[in-house]
């Protein structure tokens, strides 16, 4: 028997919509990723890019457990010498819950040219509407 190795013809994209309306960050991230990668699929191979297409909705609505909502922060760089800004995920999960989800997804994608390529297929959104209902996403549940 044979090794299966995956082709880029013979692989399948669905699409897939997770409502993270009342359920922790880590655990809605971890299940995109997933998704992402295709590591849910009998075919998956960690060369071959053969994950689908993930909605997120109700990002507003995600849940930090302990006190990670007050105490966890969120650092970038600007560029210039001394400036390193920090913000709490209170206020990050208050103007920007988009983000706070698609970089807690980042941060669970291998930082490999499959892995960008795989991010691209992420789409998130605040609120319970999507744009997407022409693909026929099923609801993924877990």
């Amino acid at each position: 028997m044979s090794t299966y190795m995956p082709k880029s013809g013979d692989i399948v994209r669905k699409w897939y919509v997770l409502d993270a309306a009342g359920k922790p960050l880590g655990r809605v991230a971890a299940e995109a990723a997933v998704l992402l990668r295709g590591k849910h699929k009998p075919q998956f191979a960690p060369h071959a890019d053969c994950g689908d297409h993930v909605i997120i909705i109700n990002a507003e609505k995600v849940v930090l457990t302990g006190n990670k909502l007050d105490q966890k922060m969120y650092y970038h760089h600007t560029g210039y010498i001394g400036n390193m800004k920090k913000v709490k995920y209170s206020t990050l999960m208050r103007t920007k819950p988009t983000f706070a989800v698609e970089k807690a997804v980042k941060g669970m994608i291998p930082d490999t040219t499959i892995g960008r390529e795989a991010l691209t297929r992420l789409r998130v959104y605040a609120g319970a509407d999507h744009k997407h209902a022409a693909q026929k996403p099923e609801e993924w549940a877990f």
